[in-house]
Parts: C-alpha cells; sequence; structure tokens
C-alpha cells in the first residue's frame, strides 16, 4: 500500500496531506524507497540529499500539527532540474567543470517552490548544459526510458521525467527552448507544459530578453501540472518579461468547457518527416477529440521560415550563455555546443535581423491563425524514444537530419511562437512505446489550455499504464 502512493497524482496526495490521512514523512519515506528500487535502472536522479529531505518532511509534519498554514505543495517530494542553482546542493549542469559546484543561493524558481512547501529530494539528470533532447552526459551518463530500458528518455528534462514516470517523485521542474519540457514527458508518458514566456520568471539569468527558453512544471497528471504552475508563477521585477498575473487563476475545478472548442489539427506539423509508428497513434486522436464535442478541421500555420529564425536565435543565446567558457575550456564541450556557439558567432547582423523579421511574422501569423481555432493540435515529437546509444536522430522515415536538433523541428517551431503548449499522453505504440500529443493554446491563455487538456487526459487515460519496471512492485 505504501508503494502505491508514488504512484498517485501529487494532486490528491496534497489532498490526503491537507485531511490529515497522510504524513509527508511517510510520503517521503515511500518515495526513497522507489528510488532505492528504481534510480540504479533509470539514473534519472543524479544529486540526492534524503537526509535533509527528512529532516525538511519533520518540519513541514510538525507546523501541520501545530495548525499552521499549508503552502500549495505542502509535503509533496520534488526535484530540481540540474540546471537550476539549489543552495547547498551540488548543481553541475551536467558538466565535469561544474562537478563539485555547490551554489549558495537557489534560483527563484527553486526557492517559490520550496516556499510553497516542496520537499526537495536532489537533482534530475540532464544532457551536457541542456544542449540536446537526449540526456546523456560524461559525468552521471544516460537517463534511461522506463517504458523500455534500451531507450532514450528525452530531454533536456529527461531525467525530470523518468523520475515522474517511476513514481520516484511527485513533482518536477524543468525548462524548454526547444522542446525540453515537452519532449521527455512525451517519451516517458507523463505531463509536460511549456509555459508562455514571462510566466515563470527567471531568476538569475545571463539574458533577460530570451524569449525562446521559459521554465515550467511536470507531472503526472495535468492537475499536477496546474498546481505546480500556480505555485511557479507570478510577476518578479527582476525579470523584466515576467507576466503581471496571479498565479491562482490555475487553482480550481479544470472540468468543464471544452465542448465547441474549435481545433485545428495538424499531427505533422504541416509535412514534417515523422515515424510512422508516431502518426498512427496521433491520427487515432482526432476521433478522441471529436468525442469530447470538439470541433476538429485539418489546418496548420505556415512554418517555412522557421527553421533559419531559431537556428540563429538559438545560437545567439548559446554564445551568450558559454562562449567565452568554451573558448576556456574546449575541450569540456561537446562538438554540438561548439556547433551551437559558432553559428551563434557567425550570424551577422543582417542574419540576425532576418531571424527576428521571421519571427514577428510567425507570431502576427499565428494571431490570425488563432483566432478562427482555439488550439492547434499534433505530435509532440516526430520519433518514439529511440536507442539511448544514440548521440540524436540521424534520420526520419529516410529524410537526413542535419544537425543533433533537427528531428525536434515539431518542439521548436511551436517554441518560436510564444504560445503556451502542453505535451500530454496519447498512446502507445505497437511497441509499448509512449507517445504525447502536443496542445498548443492561445496566446498566454495556459488556462483553457490546461482545461483542454485535462478534458483530453480523462479522454484517453494513458497514466495508468505504469513502466514495466515497475512489475511486482
Amino acid at each position: 500500500m505504501t508503494m502505491e502512493l508514488c504512484d498517485r497524482p501529487a494532486t490528491e496526495l496534497r489532498q490526503e496531506i491537507q485531511d490529515g490521512h497522510l504524513g509527508a514523512r511517510e510520503l517521503l519515506a515511500a518515495h526513497i524507497e522507489r528510488i532505492a528500487r528504481c534510480n540504479p535502472d533509470v539514473n534519472a536522479l543524479v544529486t540526492l540529499d534524503l537526509d535533509a529531505a527528512m529532516a525538511e518532511a519533520a518540519r513541514a509534519d510538525e507546523r501541520q500539527a501545530r495548525g499552521e498554514p499549508l503552502g500549495l505543495l505542502h509535503g509533496l517530494p520534488m526535484v530540481h532540474k540540474d540546471c537550476f542553482a539549489t543552495q547547498g546542493m551540488r548543481t553541475t549542469q551536467g558538466s565535469p567543470l561544474y562537478r563539485d559546484f555547490v551554489p549558495t543561493v537557489s534560483s527563484l524558481l527553486v526557492q517559490r517552490e520550496q516556499a510553497a512547501g516542496a520537499i526537495t529530494l536532489g537533482k534530475s539528470n540532464i544532457p551536457e548544459f541542456c544542449a540536446g533532447s537526449h540526456t546523456v552526459n560524461t559525468l552521471f551518463g544516460a537517463t534511461r526510458n522506463p517504458y523500455d530500458l534500451r531507450r532514450s528518455a528525452g530531454g533536456s528534462s529527461g531525467g525530470a521525467a523518468a523520475a515522474l514516470a517511476c513514481g520516484m517523485a511527485a513533482l518536477a521542474d524543468g525548462s524548454d527552448m526547444g522542446g525540453s519540457l515537452r519532449n521527455p514527458a512525451s517519451f516517458c508518458n507523463v505531463v509536460g507544459l511549456r509555459p508562455s514566456p514571462g510566466r515563470v520568471p527567471q531568476w538569475p539569468t545571463l539574458n533577460p530578453y530570451n524569449l525562446l527558453t521559459v521554465v515550467g512544471p511536470m507531472g503526472r497528471t495535468v492537475g499536477d501540472v496546474a498546481l505546480l504552475l500556480a505555485a511557479m508563477a507570478g510577476p518578479d521585477a527582476r525579470d523584466p518579461m515576467s507576466i503581471e498575473q496571479d498565479p491562482a487563476l490555475f487553482l480550481g475545478s479544470l472540468e468543464g468547457g471544452v465542448a465547441g472548442s474549435r481545433v485545428a489539427f495538424a499531427p505533422t506539423w504541416g509535412g514534417l518527416p515523422t515515424d510512422p509508428a508516431v502518426t498512427q497513434v496521433i491520427e487515432a486522436q482526432a476521433s478522441v477529440l471529436e468525442a469530447m464535442g470538439a470541433q476538429v478541421s485539418r489546418a496548420c500555420p505556415d512554418f517555412s521560415d522557421a527553421d533559419h529564425a531559431f537556428q540563429t536565435l538559438r545560437g545567439v543565446a548559446f554564445d551568450l550563455a558559454y562562449g567565452e567558457l568554451a573558448d576556456r575550456h574546449p575541450d569540456a564541450f561537446k562538438p554540438a555546443i561548439h556547433w551551437n556557439i559558432g553559428v551563434g558567432r557567425e550570424a551577422g547582423g543582417s542574419d540576425i535581423a532576418r531571424a527576428e523579421k521571421a519571427r514577428a511574422a510567425l507570431f502576427q501569423q499565428m494571431h490570425g491563425f488563432m483566432q478562427s481555432h482555439d488550439f492547434l493540435v499534433g505530435a509532440v515529437s516526430q520519433v518514439p524514444p529511440f536507442p539511448v546509444e544514440w548521440e540524436h536522430v540521424q534520420e526520419i522515415a529516410g529524410t537526413p537530419m542535419g544537425n543533433y536538433i533537427d528531428w525536434m523541428r515539431s518542439g521548436y517551431y511551436l517554441s518560436l511562437t510564444g504560445l503556451p503548449a502542453i505535451s500530454v499522453p496519447c498512446g502507445f505504440t505497437a511497441d509499448g512505446l509512449p507517445v504525447g500529443l502536443q496542445i498548443v493554446g492561445r496566446y498566454r491563455q495556459e488556462r483553457a489550455l490546461l482545461a483542454f487538456a485535462h478534458a483530453f487526459e480523462q479522454a484517453v487515460p494513458c497514466r495508468h499504464r505504469l513502466p514495466p519496471l515497475l512489475a511486482g512492485l
């Protein structure tokens, strides 16, 4: 019975704690047991401080016993992505350069999660400096997919997604530039939300005006993601992009209000090369959406200028973040990051202007497109989870991929739009590999997006299919 706690939604666990039926220490003990069982095989969590976690859980139970107000995340065990600074806990960025780095101050995101009552278990694995959608680095090795240990868990928030799928944490955070919250969620049968830029403020950061990279929540259900978003979101004066809106709007019931929604169905995002196993699962969702009462039509925006725009703007961001460090320690960076930095350095003013012009045009196009559609849906990833030994996907359905992120166009096209997007489990391939549906909402309309995603989740309850790794527990 104790082990089953780890597979329940965080919202249910939070209610059990509030009602006095479950203690923070009891819940944490169950998760520690699950970590001992699963992490050696999956390698999702790379730094743990379970003694500190148990001490914090004891303090949480004591606060509740005294009748003190409970935070939104009171008593819920969670993990932080290893790119987020955690005071007093190693933060490596997945790089040997930061093997022993222990920050003295936590990032704002971690501060808010802990202030809301979350119990920090440790850090989740990432690719080196979050570069790429396959979680592997020379410091800790690869994170394996809980549904098939021979496969990738995706990335860059792959450790977070795998930990959630195994029940090693109730909640997890992540970041997303080109799909890093959505891709691993799709690969691991969990939920990942890419919020609107500024919805969750970022501090500290070298690039506060970066609209491509966002931070956001991951969970086993849409309701869990909404709960964590409510704890993460809200303005902060140190982030000039932060949205001035009360995060409490993400609390409360997500039921109802989806019948009649106008849905643009774009399974391959206008003809991107997509593995037939993925296409088969995604195509089946059209009838699900119609059964929900949605008005489904096949339509897709024009993403023809998106590749140059994303590659250029990503390259500039990588040069800003890692260029000087890579110059000082060239052997400590994988070739893909040197390539990204090079793209940024080689981009002249005209290239950057062209990229910004294309991004602006895409934003305006999306604004017009979403006037006649409430949601846009399609595949999260163009491939199912691939062999863990691969560095990245080399080709899809016979089409070669030119670099290590070309296979994630289905993710980074949507990043450029500035619209919120969520990955929700929608089925499995014939080989038992998870596939996620990407649902894109209107500008800054995360609440409506979450409600629609929740309704879809109820119609396709894939989350109840646990990884084979948990068989017999």
